[in-house]
């Protein structure tokens, strides 16, 4: 069944569109700017001043600046915690559970899942290194592909349901939202997004059918191509512990900063949970990733291991780091540039969307949309800065649940990541294949969440009731 499956017309189909992606699609900043170039003439097309247009451009562009170096630190805190010592360690014992290749994979999705409720950061890497562990063992006769395929679906399936989602933290977090969206959607915390009930639901749905096409389309014994077959050497070179090449760098090797430093950010940390309920405080991005931070500087142990983590991650921030001011430019043209009517875009938008939407359509609409979008704008923070202004609108115009409306974005925004190479880089980077040896796998995943993830979003959004915005 499993080869039938791996082999069906629909992951053929996916190898094809995979390979025509990498082939014609640009880089994601290429999207991110023509999305500039599209506001900016439909700001025109309105009736807008071309000045206005400009200022708009120069003012949005530096209004996300907060959020885009706290999501940069997500990514680094994540990737430093997986990289360390002691999580290496533990990856060696979760590699020693499976007994056999189909059950490793459910097991690496499993994992990846789990890790990525806490950071999506942290669920690339430390998915990755399970799968090359995994390889290690060749009583398992795994499949390396379909393995790397399952540890990229905490990012690819239910990440955006967890504690870095990045609309959920960004409605959370005021400072970190440009003024016009706030004055629309108001704080909305966390006890209304991914603390619902309705999201625990959908989360354990998606896991549980996840984990089992992980499993059923994972190649049997003889099927299976494993790592050396597909030209891969699993061995994970660890660095040796170096030693100080002068007088000058022996702190660096030394743990004494390390300690001083996690003890006065343990300091903070235990101030900040003893004065606020816990999930106030873990709702807040600078809390979250100072954690974060501070548990991998712990790891690591020394500064120069620490650091050196850091230099490895800091690449993989390059998306968020060019793009979300672009994303920030494109929130401002769409939501401060008046036309000759006196409205803006997202005015127009929302309007449009009002027309063809109502209270029970909504959650499919927005769904379908989000979706779709997000694969031609692939970040779930920026598309949501492009996103909350008319899409909140519509959810206060139509008095629908404002935290669902959030929920809405996140499980149709991760859908697209099952077949866009532009999240995968870190886990290529670990794996060593390239977006085609996965996407056939995500592919399926694909075709069984959409419907899915839609029927979950209208079903348990038609439990919950309107709430007014709540201004900070």
């Amino acid at each position: 069944m499993s080869v039938a499956l791996q082999e069906s017309r629909s992951a053929r189909f996916a190898m094809r569109c995979a390979n025509w992606a990498e082939r014609w699609f640009p880089d994601s900043w290429v999207f991110a700017t023509v999305a500039v170039l599209i506001a900016a003439v439909a700001a025109l097309a309105i009736g807008a001043p071309v000045s206005a247009t400009a200022k708009a451009f120069g003012d949005g562009f530096w209004s996300l600046i907060p959020f885009t170096m706290q999501m940069a630190f997500v990514v680094i805190g994540g990737y430093v915690v997986a990289s360390s010592r002691p999580a290496s360690k533990l990856i060696d014992r979760f590699a020693q559970v499976p007994k056999n290749g189909r059950s490793a994979v459910a097991w690496v999705a499993i994992i990846s899942m789990l890790a990525s409720l806490l950071n999506w950061g942290l669920s690339l890497v430390f998915g990755g290194l399970l799968a090359k562990a995994l390889a290690r063992r060749t009583d398992l006769k795994m499949d390396y592909r379909a393995a790397g395929a399952a540890a990229y679906l905490g990012l690819g399936a239910v990440w955006a349901l967890g504690l870095s989602s990045s609309a959920a933290q960004l409605q959370a977090n005021p400072a970190s939202l440009p003024p016009s969206i706030l004055a629309i959607t108001g704080v909305i915390p966390f006890t209304e997004t991914i603390f619902l009930w309705q999201s625990g639901v959908m989360l354990l749905v998606l896991v549980i059918i996840s984990v089992i096409i992980a499993y059923v389309t994972a190649p049997s014994a003889d099927s299976a191509k494993d790592a050396q077959a597909c030209g891969i050497d699993p061995v994970v070179e660890t660095p040796e512990t170096a030693k100080p090449a002068r007088p000058g760098e022996w702190l660096e090797y030394s743990p004494f900063l390390i300690i001083m430093l996690v003890l006065l950010g343990g300091g903070w940390l235990w101030q900040e949970f003893a004065s606020k309920p816990a999930i106030v405080a873990i709702s807040g991005l600078n809390t979250y990733n100072l954690l974060f931070l501070m548990a991998g500087a712990l790891l690591h142990w020394r500064p120069r291991s620490f650091l050196d983590a850091v230099a490895r991650a800091v690449p993989t921030t390059t998306g968020v780091l060019i793009q979300f001011p672009l994303y920030g430019s494109i929130a401002a043209i769409m939501t401060t540039v008046q036309g000759s009517g006196g409205d803006t875009i997202a005015h127009y938008i929302s309007h449009f969307f009002v027309q063809i939407a109502s209270h029970d359509t909504y959650a499919v609409l927005m769904g379908v949309y989000s979706a779709i979008l997000g694969f031609f704008i692939p970040s779930g923070g920026g598309k949501w800065i492009i996103e909350a202004p008319y899409v909140m609108q519509v959810a206060n115009e139509l008095q629908f649940h404002l935290g669902w409306a959030v929920q809405i974005y996140n499980a149709a925004e991760a859908l697209p990541n099952l077949i866009n190479p532009f999240y995968m880089l870190p886990l290529l980077g670990v794996l060593g294949l390239k977006a085609r040896d996965l996407i056939g796998f995500t592919f399926v995943q694909l075709l069984v969440h959409i419907p899915v993830v839609l029927i979950l979003l209208w079903a348990l959004g038609s439990t919950l009731s309107y709430f007014p915005p709540i201004q900070p």
